[in-house]
């Protein structure tokens, strides 16, 4: 490989398996590829970093993109690998955090966090479309990734929830700011508030979930729905820019209301932190189910 190629040669993903389809203008993100034995499918470290290059990546093909009309919008489908689409913050690490007082650690790992959030809502700037495909549970986090993208597919049998409450926590890597653009500020606050796991059918008559489909068909009606709006692209960049005019998120915002929930975790007491250990033991265990299960079958 000559000097030129390994500067240009872009970073490689552990886990994320990106795809891009330049002809039918779509950018595949899918979580957790090729996991380790015991993997557990939620936002580690390097899963976040693997997003946030991805993103990069994405941007950067974009601009650099001669041949990329302008009244045109990539679209960007976010998706996993997984039996879930995401189980949501890295639980054992943050107990680990909180016990040996980290802060600096857990605020750098919130503003990844919310800077993944935040560039799937903005990323290079209007010119992409961003779609959750929700299969199986997104919660805590997971649930926040599918809300901060502009358009969430979900499958029958799917559910989505907060249950940070449960170790007296509240989400805060975005889930106030999207999801109070999808309900009432109110009710955006019980959801927050109330540990439920809601059905996707729940959340499409709630109008937080855009489309459902049959259970399997997430990502080919993901597929159907860019091909579709093939010819909206001028318009689907005018609602982008019209949507961050009228309701705009700003990333200093979601960095404020993280740095308060940096604040919150490092005051839990041993009662909080001893739930979500149990809670990781309790995704270790179906963790190590499903791999029974795969053997098996």
């Amino acid at each position: 490989m000559s000097v030129v190629e390994s500067i240009n040669r872009e970073p490689a993903l552990t886990l994320v398996d990106h795809r891009s389809e330049a002809e039918a203008g779509i950018e595949w993100c899918f979580m957790h590829h090729n996991p380790a034995p015991a993997y557990r499918p939620c936002f580690s470290e390097q899963l976040l970093v693997d997003l946030r290059e991805c993103q990069r990546q994405i941007a950067n093909r974009i601009a650099n993109d001669a041949n990329h009309p302008g009244n045109e919008v990539r679209h960007l489908v976010l998706a996993s690998h997984s039996d879930v689409f995401n189980l949501g913050g890295d639980l054992e690490l943050f107990s680990r955090l909180i016990r040996t007082g980290d802060r600096a650690r857990l605020l750098a790992y919130a503003q990844l966090c919310v800077s993944v959030a935040f560039h799937f809502a903005r990323l290079a700037d209007d010119r992409v479309h961003s779609i959750a495909v929700v299969q199986g549970e997104a919660l805590g986090g997971g649930f926040e990734a599918a809300l901060c993208c502009h358009t969430i597919i979900a499958e029958e049998g799917s559910g989505m929830g907060f249950p940070e409450v449960l170790f007296d926590l509240f989400p805060g890597m975005g889930a106030y700011t999207f999801l109070s653009r999808r309900v009432t500020p109110a009710q955006a606050e019980r959801m927050m508030l109330d540990g439920n796991v809601y059905s996707a059918e729940e959340l499409h008559r709630m109008g937080v979930v855009d489309f459902l489909v049959p259970r399997g068909e997430g990502l080919s009606a993901a597929r159907e729905l860019v091909r579709r709006r093939k010819r909206m692209g001028n318009a689907l960049r005018s609602m982008n820019t019209v949507r961050m005019t009228c309701n705009p998120v700003s990333l200093d915002e979601l960095m404020r209301v993280t740095t308060t929930w940096v604040d919150a975790a490092m005051r839990l007491g041993d009662r909080g932190l001893q739930t979500m250990e149990r809670l990781v033991r309790a995704q270790k265990r179906r963790v190590a189910g499903a791999a029974a299960l795969r053997q098996v079958v």
